[in-house]
């Protein structure tokens, strides 16, 4: 899947590698591994920076 993050100052693209649950509840995501889809770098963004999620058709 791809997502949109905002930072508050910028937004970008990026495709989600991992997805990591949290300690009380698993299946509620709280960070995601990312690769940005224009320099391909992969970082860690927190779930609450994640404004849109667009699903694989």
């Amino acid at each position: 899947m791809t997502m949109i993050v905002d930072d508050g100052s910028d937004w970008r693209m990026a495709d989600v590698i991992w997805v990591d649950g949290g300690a009380r509840n698993p299946r509620v995501p709280t960070l995601f591994q990312v690769a940005d889809v224009d320099t391909g770098t992969i970082t860690w963004v927190n779930a609450d920076l994640v404004t849109h999620i667009v699903p694989m058709t």
